[in-house]
């Protein structure tokens, strides 16, 4: 395959001279290999890399990433339908609704969780919490609960907004973990609650099937949950009076309330009134904004904080990106300790391209696979959406180092949760699924 891009010629170059001196790198029809794997994951592996170790650059890091990869991809391997810029267009056509979803919902939550703060309920959520570790703790469950029927992206920010209340600004690392994994916990088990169960709703996979990953997810948010509490309480302790001259902003609570009516509605219709429309059309996050802007003239919106959002937001995309162009086209054989083995891959690796690769290949316990590349994320705070989102509202938790020290016990949870399920449920695989091929692209992360 020719190509005219100087950048590329460079890189073929490059690709002969290192073939001819370094053992084990060879110039293979399919592009360059290093020993048995192909250059493309070293590629994504040195950007996930890049982004763990300068946490101040992610966003330069995940564009640049995805720039490399997208140049060594035209002048060497091509895109999944076909060569050159045309099989990247084509590629990037077939992925326009989920970056589109990701893209609007990241943002409008934002705006979404603004609002909430704005409303003034997290300032009078103390009068109902308890005033030690516990009220952090019911505080996550209630995270847990709303990503159930909402979304992770939107419970993340939600409780981030509390916090950001009930702790005075002052907010540990290792609660953001916590909060990160309470909202994927609660979409694990919920068809409209993550971005991997909606997925599987929409390739045909019934609600009930994955039901039973709140076995799991219950276990694993008692796990991290409290350990986090604990060290949030000790660092910022939770507010015990609330202000007496506090008054709710009802209109604004009623935005945010359309907000949400909205998303959930527009993810119903979207899946089960009108089948095949959310893989066409960004359906959830135009509900979204549609919201926003018509009520834009009754409260306005933080417009303010769209620039960091959308850095966050480009950083997300860009990571989506890197992970739809790497050359996997099955994953392992279906089993529980492949199941479990996605967990942790899903937090360096995006989990929309494994869950889709997943539905193609059935065999799976839905229920088990969703708590594995759902919670899974969580222990890295790119690993998920939410995550992504938490950040752009708290900086400190983009240093990966500091998410590991301080946030250690959500692996723990991910993995006493996934024993504690297959102790009590077990694994019970489906049949491969044969509508899952042309049912994946128009979920939301």
């Amino acid at each position: 395959m020719s190509n005219p891009i100087a950048g590329v010629r460079l890189l073929k170059v490059a690709a002969v001279t290192m073939g001819a001196v370094l053992p084990g790198v060879a110039l293979a029809a399919d592009g360059i290999l290093i020993g048995p794997v192909p250059f493309d994951f070293v590629l994504f592996a040195l950007t996930l890399l890049g982004v763990a170790l300068f946490h101040d650059h992610t966003l330069k890091v995940a564009v640049t990433g995805l720039l490399v990869i997208v140049a060594y991809k035209l002048g060497f391997t091509g895109f999944k339908h076909g060569d050159g810029f045309g099989g990247l267009g084509m590629h990037f056509a077939h992925e326009w609704v989920t970056l589109a979803n990701l893209f609007l919902l990241l943002t409008g939550f934002a705006l979404l969780a603004r609002h909430f703060e704005k409303t003034r309920v997290p300032v009078v959520l103390p009068a109902i919490l308890p005033d030690d570790w516990k009220g952090g703790f019911v505080m996550l469950i209630m995270v847990f609960v709303i990503s159930s029927f909402l979304d992770n992206i939107a419970a993340a920010l939600i409780g981030g907004a509390m916090a950001h209340q009930i702790f005075r600004g002052r907010v540990h690392v290792g609660y953001l973990a916590g909060i990160v994994a309470a909202s994927n916990a609660g979409g694990s088990g919920s068809v409209v609650g993550d971005t991997t169960t909606t997925m599987m709703w929409i390739a045909g996979v019934a609600p009930a099937d994955v039901l039973h990953a709140y076995v799991a997810a219950i276990v694993a948010l008692v796990v991290c949950g409290i350990p986090a509490a604990i060290i949030q309480q000790r660092y910022s302790p939770i507010i015990k009076h609330v202000h007496q001259r506090t008054h709710i902003d009802w209109l604004r609570t009623g935005i945010v309330g359309g907000i949400l009516a909205a998303a959930i509605i527009a993810n119903v219709l979207a899946n089960v009134s009108f089948p095949g429309l959310a893989d066409a059309v960004p359906v959830i996050g135009i509900a979204v904004w549609l919201v926003l802007l018509l009520t834009s003239g009754l409260r306005r919106p933080d417009w303010e904080i769209m620039p960091e959002t959308i850095k966050g937001t480009i950083f997300l995309l860009s990571l989506v990106g890197c992970a739809s162009l790497m050359p996997v086209e099955r994953l392992p054989l279906a089993s529980w300790q492949s199941a479990f083995g996605l967990g942790f891959v899903s937090a360096v690796f995006d989990n929309i391209p494994l869950t889709a690769l997943a539905l193609r290949q059935g065999g799976y316990d839905w229920g088990v696979l969703a708590y594995a590349v759902g919670f899974g994320g969580s222990m890295l705070w790119f690993g998920s959406s939410a995550g992504v989102a938490l950040a752009s509202q708290f900086p400190q938790a983009r240093s990966v180092g500091a998410w590991l020290r301080h946030g250690w016990y959500v692996a723990l949870a991910y993995v006493v949760g996934f024993a504690v399920m297959m102790a009590v449920v077990g694994w019970h695989p489906h049949a491969p699924h044969k509508a899952a091929a042309p049912a994946v692209a128009g979920a939301q992360h």
